[in-house]
């Protein structure tokens, strides 16, 4: 295989040198405030197995541009708050890094947890789990 031109490690570092990195204790605090809106992007199945922040929205990675976009037919009107700060996560930060690096390129303004939800629970902050089908 020819040597990539830009490494996955590096996109990650260079989205996280442009975009608003919340540490985990800070967004833990910062669940109280109603124009505070949290995006998960993980796999459906990580959030069932790890559980997820109370309150967050549930967004797959690979349809987070078409969600915030209004001209795109899969758009979600969750993504039209205005005034609200939206803080997106995944599980180590760095899926979060690109794709708020990738939504301030379209002009949508975010940040990220930067440690992902790898630490939130050990940190403090709350965790729901799904209702287990029957």
């Amino acid at each position: 295989m020819a040597k990539l031109k830009v490494t996955a490690a590096q996109m990650v570092s260079d989205a996280r040198a442009r975009v608003e990195e919340i540490e985990t204790t800070d967004l833990i605090v910062m669940l109280d405030d109603p124009n505070v809106v949290v995006v998960d992007i993980r796999d459906v199945r990580e959030r069932q197995r790890s559980g997820f922040i109370p309150g967050s929205i549930h967004a797959p990675r690979g349809m987070i541009e078409f969600w915030v976009d209004p001209d795109s037919p899969y758009f979600k009107e969750a993504f039209a708050q205005d005034g609200k700060k939206f803080v997106f996560h995944c599980a180590s930060g760095w899926r979060s890094a690109l794709t708020t690096a990738t939504l301030q390129d379209m002009g949508f303004e975010a940040a990220h947890l930067k440690e992902g939800f790898s630490t939130w629970e050990k940190q403090g902050g709350p965790v729901e789990y799904p209702e287990k089908k029957t």
